[in-house]
């Protein structure tokens, strides 16, 4: 029987998963092919609706490596395991006479443990063990979340969180999750045999395919410590967040309330002078850190020098002291060890990172507002430290022994790839040396025609946006163009502050057209609600610039406050836009500008999701018309027809408002 050919897969693929064939699919399946045989790497830009996942999915089942696909978003990777992988193998499996295994992984504490669950928590206020079960009034919110947590965890198969709805609080989930350093080990937990973080590692060792995220991806590559299965090919989908998530991964932070946790922990097991040592030193942190000022510090002062170096010392004696002693009054012995360990432990590494202090850190402190809901956060200080870049790790990590593709939407920056490709650790694309990874730069473009569907509207005749200033002219463009559209705005905004304000003061203008505002309901009953009344406005920030997917009437017109550079007193940012001064770069085209032009880019992307969508991206800053640098942010754009013209705009909203208006009463 001769080997299928590649379009011939692609073609089975396409049909079994209802989906039509589209040349940029067919060209990012050919590259993704070349690069796999060539053990080279490759960054792929396809629009939305090209069917990229297909697209490397295919030519990776072809080859028949193991393949590791990361992705940054539970919608593609629940829609890769749950759609796109089962009906591609089963229309493939004819052709390849062999049916590929495939099999999701995450890390340790997004599943439930079944330790936790059944013998309780180790508590920190209490000898021994809590049963939060009991001890959480099952008429709080908390309780009702742990006992239907109890009775989930009697059903579900695989005990990933991401399985769970309604979702929990991060609270409720803590109470029945742990860390890879709080575990106690297959061999030594009494349900080392029925738990699901090892039932799912045990499957990703057998599968062909392993799906999981650039968390992990990350952990896998910064700790040493294999947590993925060796393979041959990685595919990174939505490779534009990968910089951002590993720089999270790699992020150490120290706070009052986290070393407290850790003091608390020790006291059961270390002895007296070994706790006290360091509740003495935890002490002293916590009086710094009261009068802390957020910023950079470029240089560690002298007292907090002197406290972290105390904090490292005492952790180390409190881990010997930990590690020889045996107290069998204290109930699950090994359970609060591992608990204790894990904060004592990570309380060190923090201190001993900053305190030897490397060039290519960047430290800082950092104040919180209190916070509440899922992401519940205490107010205070918080100390920080950040890898300055993330490119040598991931040259170094990622692209030895194995083909690396990376695709997105999002890839090419002001005309080319050489933006991303150094925030990875690649040099200029065709460059060669010892050191350099070879890779080249596909664009496969995309299905949609963007200059019919879409217009760029920038509102040249406001004021040029001042920090924090008021900005009466933007808001009152912002009214005129939801009227003209007849709400069906996705307003994007470079702050939560911003957001906030223009839902306050248009709720009161235009009562007509509802507003809702993030964080005011979860970001998917958010969008549910959007999507569902095209009358509605979805106003928001970061998290809505990438996770918007609304086709249709609903998202007509996306609004971008201003061109969303990062803050000025972003001590991360600010070090790396320095770095690159330093060297001899242009350090604001590097950092500020590569960073504002890839949202940008992932913003103007909400737009056009379908191929008979139409619509206006209105940005209400000039800068984007009158900079000098305005010319590469909108050459990191969608191809749309570009005005500055505010009458011609309301015009075409107007003109789109009616037709969706008449197709909607058509419909019905």
């Amino acid at each position: 029987m001769t080997k299928p050919s590649l379009p011939e897969l692609l073609h089975a693929a396409v049909t079994a998963v209802g989906g039509t064939e589209r040349p940029g699919q067919v060209t990012m399946a050919e590259a993704v092919a070349e690069a796999i045989d060539d053990a080279s790497h490759l960054l792929v830009q396809a629009g939305t609706g090209t069917g990229k996942s297909l697209g490397y999915l295919v030519p990776a089942l072809a080859q028949g490596e193991r393949v590791v696909v990361a992705t940054a978003t539970l919608a593609l990777q629940r829609q890769l395991v749950e759609r796109d992988l089962p009906r591609t193998v089963e229309a493939l499996h004819p052709l390849l006479r062999r049916r590929p295994e495939f099999a999701m992984l995450k890390g340790r504490s997004n599943y439930v443990c079944l330790h936790r669950l059944h013998e309780g928590v180790p508590q920190d206020e209490e000898e021994g063990l809590f049963d939060q079960f009991e001890a959480a009034a099952p008429t709080s919110k908390l309780g009702q979340d742990l006992l239907r947590l109890r009775d989930w965890a009697d059903e579900t198969e695989n005990g990933d969180r991401d399985d769970l709805t309604p979702g929990v609080s991060d609270r409720a989930w803590s109470q029945v999750s742990v860390s890879s350093r709080e575990c106690l080990g297959a061999t030594k937990c009494a349900y080392g045999a029925e738990c699901f973080a090892e039932t799912a590692r045990e499957r990703a060792k057998l599968a062909d395919v392993v799906v999981t995220n650039h968390a992990l991806l990350a952990i896998d590559a910064i700790e040493g410590a294999p947590v993925l299965p060796q393979h041959e090919v990685l595919i990174v989908d939505e490779a534009h967040e990968l910089v951002s998530r590993v720089t999270g991964v790699a992020t150490g932070e120290l706070t009052p309330g986290q070393v407290n946790r850790a003091v608390r922990r020790a006291a059961k097991l270390a002895d007296e002078k070994a706790a006290d040592q360091l509740q003495t030193a935890a002490e002293g942190f916590e009086r710094l850190m009261e009068l802390a000022l957020p910023g950079r510090l470029e240089e560690i002062p002298e007292d907090l020098g002197y406290a972290l170096m105390a904090l490292r010392d005492a952790c180390r004696t409190v881990i010997s002291a930990i590690g020889a002693t045996r107290d069998k009054s204290v109930q699950d012995e090994d359970a609060v060890r591992k608990q204790a360990l894990a904060s004592v432990e990570s309380v060190h590494d923090v201190a001993e990172r900053i305190t030897n202090g490397s060039e290519w850190d960047v430290v800082w402190y950092e104040r919180h507002e209190p916070r509440g809901g899922a992401a519940y956060r205490p107010s205070g200080a918080s100390l920080r430290v950040a890898p300055m870049s993330v490119s040598g790790l991931l040259r170094e990590k990622l692209f030895s022994d194995r083909s690396v593709v990376l695709t997105s939407a999002t890839l090419k920056l002001g005309g080319d790839f050489n933006g991303v490709g150094a925030s990875l650790g690649l040099g200029p694309e065709g460059a060669e040396g010892d050191d350099l990874p070879p890779w080249k730069g596909v664009d496969v473009g995309s299905p949609f025609d963007y200059p019919r569907q879409g217009i760029l509207y920038v509102a040249k005749h406001l004021a040029r946006p001042a920090r924090d200033g008021d900005r009466a002219d933007m808001l009152d463009e912002l009214t005129e163009l939801i009227q003209a559209a007849g709400g069906r705005t996705l307003g994007l905004f470079s702050s939560m502050r911003a957001a906030q304000l223009a839902a306050e003061e248009l709720r009161s203008r235009i009562p007509e057209f509802p507003i809702l505002l993030q964080g005011e309901e979860t970001l998917g009953e958010l969008i549910k609600n959007f999507a569902a009344d095209p009358r509605t406005c979805l106003f928001g920030t970061l998290s809505l610039w990438q996770g918007v997917d609304v086709p249709g009437p609903s998202c007509q017109l996306v609004v971008m406050d201003k061109i969303p550079f990062p803050r000025p007193d972003d001590p991360l940012m600010s070090a790396r836009q320095k770095a690159v001064e330093d060297a001899g770069g242009n350090g604001f085209m590097a950092v500020a500008a590569t960073h504002a032009a890839l949202l940008m880019a992932q913003g103007a992307g909400r737009l056009v999701r379908a191929t008979g969508d139409r619509g206006v991206v209105a940005v209400l800053d000039q800068r984007l018309a009158t900079a000098r640098y305005g010319s590469y942010l909108k050459a990191s754009l969608p191809d749309f027809w570009f005005t500055t013209d505010r009458n011609q705009v309301r015009k075409s909203l107007a003109a789109i408002d009616a037709a969706a208006g008449q197709a909607g009463s058509q419909a019905d």
